[in-house]
């Protein structure tokens, strides 16, 4: 069975690292999501992934804080996240790359779009840090953006929830789970699938979403494979 498509960037919440463990992060966990993108690589995908901080840091949490300062140390947060993708990786038999928005080269290479190709090119998982090193920006957002400029075939957001709904589910027992939605139905409907930048910029340079639960990683998988799950977003 061939894979539908050949080159993603799977986003990873911050939160779903963390996967109940007692700590920041679910290092089990983490090496599950680790053999099943091996699974991937072997089929012949190039996969980047990108990585939230909402296990360490919010830019929001810091209360009267300097916005910049605040969304900096979301930033170093992801950071964090990265390397230890990248370790667990490793471990798992996988080639791992660490490549940051803001330069810190002693932990991680700088972000250039040409290198990311190569490295995917040649099999590596590239890992971005620092979403986009701009302060005011999510990483839904980053994540988008490096789909472009590394051109990936989609986006996977892999969230705690199993795809998009009309309401939040855990508090309307009447939200109905979307199978496929466009970018102007999100905004029309104010949905919370990704955030207006994203979401915006997905429409205007035509980039294919997908929201499902990471709570089983073979989710990923599937998703490759072209098997219906979750929610598929698309211009």
């Amino acid at each position: 069975m061939e894979p539908k498509y050949k080159r993603v960037l799977l986003k990873l919440s911050g939160e779903a690292l963390a996967a109940g463990a007692d700590g920041i992060l679910n290092f089990d966990f983490i090496s599950s999501v680790a053999e099943v993108l091996k699974k991937c690589i072997d089929a012949g995908v190039e996969v980047g992934v990108i990585v939230g901080a909402g296990n360490i840091w919010r830019g929001r949490q810091g209360g009267k804080m300097d916005r910049v300062r605040a969304d900096s140390m979301g930033m170093l947060a992801t950071t964090i996240n990265a390397l230890a993708l990248q370790d667990t990786f490793i471990q798992c038999g996988l080639k791992a790359k660490v490549m940051t928005a803001v330069e810190m080269n002693t932990f991680a290479d700088k972000y250039v779009t040409r290198d990311a190709v190569a490295a995917l090119e040649a099999g590596t998982v590239v890992i971005f840090g620092c979403g986009l090193g701009a302060p005011y920006f999510s990483t839904d957002t980053a994540a988008v953006l490096r789909a472009a400029e590394i051109e990936a075939d989609a986006v996977l957001m892999a969230k705690n929830i199993d795809g998009v709904y009309s309401a939040d589910p855990k508090r309307d027992p009447n939200a109905v789970r979307y199978d496929e939605i466009t970018y102007k139905e999100v905004l029309e409907k104010e949905l919370k699938a990704l955030d207006l930048t994203a979401t915006t910029f997905c429409m205007d340079n035509d980039i294919k979403c997908y929201a499902f639960e990471l709570k089983d990683p073979m989710n990923i998988y599937r998703v490759i494979m072209g098997e219906k799950i979750g929610t598929e977003l698309h211009r």
